[in-house]
């Protein structure tokens, strides 16, 4: 004979269910405002990874060991995935609504670190060559552009910090972007350029015109920013 079985039931508190509901909503957003901060640490070793490929690059090509195509081939896929991760996170953080004062410090970091460092690089190896000019002369030109690039990120940066620092927000404008776009070109025009045109008559006048743009969108947009309100806090 069956003998039937007790019939158990459970019983939920609701306010114990409700608390572990938002706690798991509180996690996954803690989770998802991580994301664009991710992107850009993971820019930043990308950028590192670039900047030893560009130094060593003469010497895998003296040396024969890599072909010098491919090598700077992979330079500049790691410099294009290291850029799309600059939009990348932009965008994570407005969809997320998670911009915040570290993500508008910090990136903009990544990105001065990139180019900066891209035209240290490229001063200590001597490129691009531009026509015939002599190693004095192309010494003079290269480290010279450094110095246009670091004196405007260094007064921009300078800027930032203290208009963060008064709670007034800085975030990256128009002319700030544009600029950023043509540093990048430049910097891809050279490492291509050094890959597969490095004797070409229309490289060295492509790369001046790349480099001229850049430099001029420099200088406007550091004037720009120095427009900007930064020494009292917005309404």
């Amino acid at each position: 004979m069956l003998r039937s079985l007790p019939h158990r039931t459970t019983t939920f508190s609701s306010s114990k269910f409700t608390v572990e509901i938002y706690a798991r909503k509180s996690k996954l957003s803690t989770m998802l405002m991580l994301i664009p901060n991710i992107l850009t640490l993971g820019r930043l070793v990308l950028t590192v990874i670039f900047l030893v490929m560009v130094l060593l690059s003469p010497r895998y090509y003296a040396d024969g060991e890599v072909p010098f195509c491919g090598f700077l081939d992979v330079a500049f896929i790691l410099f294009i995935v290291a850029g799309l991760t600059d939009i990348a996170d932009g965008l994570a953080a407005r969809r997320l609504n998670v911009t915040s004062k570290f993500g508008r410090m910090v990136d903009p970091l990544a990105d001065k670190i990139l180019v900066c460092g891209a035209f240290t690089c490229f001063a200590l190896i001597g490129e691009p060559k531009l026509f015939s000019l002599g190693p004095g002369a192309l010494a003079v030109i290269h480290w010279a552009i450094l110095g246009v690039l670091a004196a405007r990120e260094i007064y921009v940066t300078a800027l930032r910090h203290v208009a963060e620092a008064r709670g007034v927000n800085f975030a990256a404008t128009a002319s700030g972007k544009i600029k950023m776009f043509l540093q990048s070109f430049a910097i891809g025009t050279v490492v291509m350029r050094m890959a597969h045109v490095q004797g070409a008559a229309w490289g060295y006048w492509f790369t001046s015109v790349a480099f001229s743009a850049m430099l001029v969108m420099t200088v406007i947009s550091g004037i720009r920013a120095t427009r900007r309100p930064h020494g009292r806090k917005s309404t």
